[in-house]
């Protein structure tokens, strides 16, 4: 077993008192109880951690794992890790694109640019085979809803899936994703739906009927911040790029007149693209900000070869040219964004011992 981690010198932190309320998140840090208030104790932490991501605990064998050992990011024992005095975040990835390394190795990769260590397990619907990834890959790593739904979790991820014109009710797992949603408001602290699944999230929390587009949203959208100071999007620039590829529809009136979602970033081609409840247990992307520079260029070029004429992505070939090699351009929004995720949404609402589930962001 490899992580993503760091060690960080101890000694530099001390008790302070500076009026604050105490926190018990130093506990979290030191295995025991210290006197630092929120503000400060990030500041301690930013000071030593922010030189030094610390990231992601998956397997050794974990096809992701030498791929981002090659993008240089820093790895150790798990026998090392475990002798640092802190809790990892446990992360729990429900997989549902059908190339499943790929996906997993995207949202991986998001995930280890942050100064958390985070524990990540993968999870699939049921025991069918895969056209797409091999057997023994999904056997070994990934587990079944019956073997972890007794268990509590900092942060559940949903991945899409290419369902966007197939009826709720015409989905063969539909009922396994609706009842992990369902377990899901009572056993994970919050929970990030991407793409196809924001809208399985709308129908499951929600019971709003699939809402779909007369042409698929296909390439990189600009999106708009609305205004106010919210933690998910502390840093963005007012406007940001944003890689879209779903013919599920998210108009920002449908969902404003038939939700009690907070509509966080917007577009006036693609409509809501970052939604949350007020209390961020569920946070919405409408998008793919995990996809690689390339991703977009693989769907395009596997439905032309499919005869299913597809358009060319808006904004993403150069000179909108499909042989042309595309290039990543919100690359940093998403890593801005997974970080802003884990730790205002997971992270500081998440209580230390996950048997007593009752985050708060207070």
């Amino acid at each position: 077993m490899l992580i993503a981690t760091l060690t960080y010198p101890k000694s530099h932190f001390y008790p302070i008192s500076c009026g604050f309320p105490f926190t018990n998140r130093c506990y979290e840090v030191f295995n025991k109880p210290r006197k630092f208030c929120y503000t400060c104790l990030d500041d301690y932490l930013l000071t030593y951690f922010k030189e030094f991501p610390m990231p992601i605990r998956i397997p050794d064998a974990l096809p992701a794992t030498s791929v981002l050992q090659q993008e240089n990011v820093f790895v150790m024992t798990e026998t090392r890790a475990l002798n640092q005095d802190i809790r990892p975040q446990k992360i729990i990835i429900l997989n549902l694109m059908p190339k499943k390394i790929e996906t997993e190795t995207q949202i991986m990769r998001l995930l280890s640019n942050s100064s958390l260590q985070v524990d990540i397990e993968l999870l699939r619907v049921d025991n069918r085979t895969s056209k797409n990834t091999p057997s023994k890959h999904l056997n070994s790593f990934y587990r079944n809803f019956d073997q972890i739904k007794g268990h509590n979790y900092d942060g559940l991820i949903i991945t899409g899936a290419p369902l966007g014109l197939v009826a709720f009710e015409d989905v063969t797992y539909w009922p396994e994703v609706d009842e992990i949603i369902q377990w899901s408001r009572t056993h994970v602290t919050s929970t990030l739906f991407l793409c196809w699944a924001a809208q399985a999230g709308l129908k499951s929390l929600y019971g709003l009927p699939k809402q779909t587009r007369t042409q698929k949203l296909s390439g990189v959208y600009q999106q708009t911040v609305n205004p106010g100071h919210d933690a998910l999007t502390r840093g963005f620039d007012d406007q940001f790029l944003a890689p879209q590829s779903r013919t599920a529809d998210f108009p920002v009136d449908y969902i404003t007149k038939n939700t009690d979602l907070i509509i966080l970033a917007q577009s006036d081609a693609s409509g809501a693209y970052l939604m949350t409840s007020e209390d961020r247990r569920q946070v919405y992307v409408t998008g793919h900000p995990e996809y690689s520079a390339a991703t977009l260029a693989d769907e395009y070029h596997r439905d032309h070869a499919a005869g299913l004429n597809p358009m060319l992505p808006i904004n993403y070939f150069p000179n909108d040219d499909a042989s042309a090699m595309p290039k990543a351009s919100w690359r940093s929004h998403g890593y801005l964004f997974f970080s802003n995720w884990l730790n205002y949404c997971v992270y500081q609402a998440t209580p230390y011992d996950l048997k007593n589930m009752e985050p708060t962001l207070d």
